[in-house]
């Protein structure tokens, strides 16, 4: 019998790799776009993980999302480091989020609000991404746009507190393996991973409407 996270990883490939190939993604990572649009992107990916981790205090001793709530995965102050440093010391002023942004972030608050399965499925496929393809994305955008290595504009992508990476993911997919849940239940957060990647892909496209090439 297949574990469970590796019937949640086969179940959601499809919509990963949409993710991935987004046009925005491909625009962006082939230098194609300018910063203003990584930019735009990390903005949106603020209104997020505000909503993931602003939520996560209240699930610490929630038996199914409590065990994967680790602080070295906190990502909102390396994104606000890098907002500073890509829009300025007033950043905070300018934020907007898209409206398909805003319909991300409210799932991920309803999750955390109301069931604690359905926030795991969020928590998974933005962490364990970022920890994965995400390394990609800095790698490109270092390259493009000369940011410093693992340094301010880039610091989202930089997980200083987890020495090995591929060890942590490995103990990250034994907790799901482990989480409390009946097969009834796990069928429902395959179904919120898969809606958590439509929701990531609705961003890109909205951020590809905003940043056409042809403009």
């Amino acid at each position: 019998m297949e574990s469970f996270s590796t019937v949640i990883r086969t179940a959601s490939h499809e919509q990963h790799v949409e993710a991935e190939t987004s046009t925005f993604m491909s625009d962006l990572l082939g230098g194609r776009l300018g910063v203003a649009a990584f930019a735009r992107y990390t903005e949106q990916l603020w209104f997020v993980y505000e909503a993931l981790e602003s939520t996560a205090g209240r699930l610490a001793a929630d038996p199914v999302a409590g065990p994967f709530l680790r602080p070295e995965l906190l990502r909102l102050p390396a994104l606000e480091r890098d907002l500073a440093h890509l829009r300025g010391p007033g950043w905070r002023s300018t934020l907007s989020a898209l409206p398909a942004t805003r319909a991300y972030a409210d799932r991920v608050r309803e999750c955390a609000e109301d069931w604690p399965g359905g926030y795991v499925a969020h928590h998974y496929t933005r962490y364990l991404g970022d920890l994965s393809g995400g390394q990609i994305v800095r790698d490109r955008a270092e390259r493009t746009w000369g940011f410093a290595r693992k340094g301010d504009g880039v610091r989202f992508y930089v997980f200083e507190d987890i020495a090995n990476p591929a060890a942590f993911k490995r103990g990250y997919r034994e907790l799901l393996d482990a989480v409390e849940a009946d097969e009834l239940e796990r069928q429902r957060i395959v179904a919120e991973c898969r809606r958590a990647f439509e929701l990531n892909t609705g961003v890109f496209r909205a951020l590809g409407a905003e940043f056409p090439l042809s403009a």
